[in-house]
């Protein structure tokens, strides 16, 4: 396979392989996932073999709303493009995503850009930091690559193989930040009372996602941010992941709770890089006291893109059909797990589903599902992010096939040969080295 061997030169050549942990082969099917593509279009992926799978899996890690390749969008990058991508001058449509993105959540009203999550979560907590004058934050999840964020792992313990993403190491993180930032669990609003009562007025900020794949408990955001007001410190919310999946805008909008700011990435611009950290004024002016910037956030195409986007995102009322395909894979990788005597519980919300093996030896369960279903042409994996692109056609002739590879795994947990009828090695989830 030419996608394999290319990605053995890779490791040669790239520490690590590739430049996101969450696209390492190793994670879906090690020896065995097609590792790069030619051409996407749709829900269609095509490998440097010139085999086309249907991606049913995670849509280039949440990025592609409306499914890869989105015409609309295209057709107004490609203008962009064609007047010029950067100058040095500035790109109006800034200013017009910046008005857009204030429209969608009236309690901000100032903006500043980045090209990717992590480095607007950077921004985000500078910003904070800076408005408080204060160092520590409280943090609950993932949230990047960044010092402040791996801080967490100075400490004694593995404070951050709690939040999702295990293995993650501090090294040449400065010792100097060890005790900055503090975790907590979502929905355990006693463990961050404990932390805002330690710090006696010295937290920065709080920064969490509204929602993954726990909803929230009555009353635990509406407890978080009394906890922030009453501390002065800022309520960041992380919606780089949920941004423009549940609803045309950030998930808080559906649960009532206004942060002081809040960061979106991936969905706002299908696939394009582009970043926005919104908040409200008291807390953005606080920007221009810091330095904070960057040539490549002043090119043209994010802010286009990410117009477009949105656009077409709330003229096709895009949230309520993810929903509905959400759901449908939801409820029919239930019924496919119980059909095949397999503990197969499923998670949402459905714009951003999984479902998780409960069996003995799940990891090597698990990668034996996407060695069957990528037998059958399909990017499967236990994740689904659903696009414009999926039609419920789609859903349905995938659980056909997931369905028979489920009770192909029964048959395997039965005979107690799971692993012998894998091709490769097991799957392997978190941060680890490549050796």
């Amino acid at each position: 396979m030419k996608s394999q061997d290319l990605y053995r030169r890779a490791k040669t050549l790239i520490p690590g392989g590739t430049q996101l942990l969450s696209k390492r082969p190793e994670q879906f099917l090690p020896d065995g996932w097609p590792a790069y593509y030619s051409k996407a279009s749709g829900i269609a992926v095509t490998d440097l073999d010139g085999i086309v799978y249907t991606d049913m899996s995670i849509m280039a890690v949440g990025a592609c709303v409306l499914g890869y390749a989105d015409p609309d969008v295209d057709a107004a990058v490609k203008a962009a493009v064609e007047a010029g991508a950067q100058s040095t001058l500035n790109a109006p449509e800034e200013v017009a995503l910046a008005e857009l993105l204030c429209e969608l959540h009236p309690w901000a009203s100032m903006v500043r850009y980045a090209r990717g999550g992590g480095e607007a979560l950077s921004i985000a907590v500078r910003i904070a930091r800076a408005h408080t004058g204060r160092d520590t934050v409280a943090f609950c999840g993932y949230h990047g690559w960044s010092d402040w964020y791996l801080a967490a792992n100075l400490g004694p313990g593995d404070a951050l193989d709690g939040q999702l993403m295990v293995g993650l190491e501090p090294a040449g993180v400065p010792r100097g930040l060890v005790g900055t930032a503090l975790p907590f669990h979502y929905n355990r609003i006693e463990e961050l009372k404990a932390i805002v009562d330690a710090q006696r007025g010295e937290l920065a900020a709080i920064v969490m996602e509204p929602q993954r794949s726990q909803e929230p408990l009555a009353g635990f955001l509406e407890e978080v941010r009394d906890l922030a007001s009453s501390s002065g410190a800022v309520l960041i919310f992380d919606e780089v992941s949920s941004g423009f999946r549940l609803t045309l805008g950030g998930a808080h909008l559906l649960l009532g709770v206004e942060p002081d700011i809040a960061v979106f990435a991936k969905a706002m611009a299908n696939g394009y890089a582009m970043a926005a950290v919104i908040g409200r004024e008291r807390v953005m002016q606080t920007a221009q006291s810091t330095f904070i910037s960057s040539t490549n956030w002043t090119e043209r195409i994010g802010p286009v893109a990410a117009l477009a986007t949105i656009e077409k995102y709330r003229r096709c009322n895009v949230a309520d059909h993810l929903a509905r395909i959400g759901a449908l894979m939801m409820d029919g990788w239930e019924r496919a797990g119980a059909d095949a005597g397999l503990d197969l519980g499923v998670s949402g919300p459905p714009a951003m589903c999984s479902f998780e093996l409960r069996q003995d030896d799940a990891p090597a369960l698990t990668t034996l599902f996407t060695q069957l279903v990528l037998a059958e042409g399909y990017l499967g994996w236990h994740q689904f992010n659903p696009s414009f692109a999926h039609r419920e056609q789609d859903v349905v002739a995938y659980l056909a096939k997931a369905g028979e590879a489920l009770a192909v795994m029964k048959q395997a947990v039965d005979a107690g040969d799971v692993r012998e009828r894998l091709a490769g090695p097991v799957s392997r989830s978190g941060f680890h080295r490549l050796t």
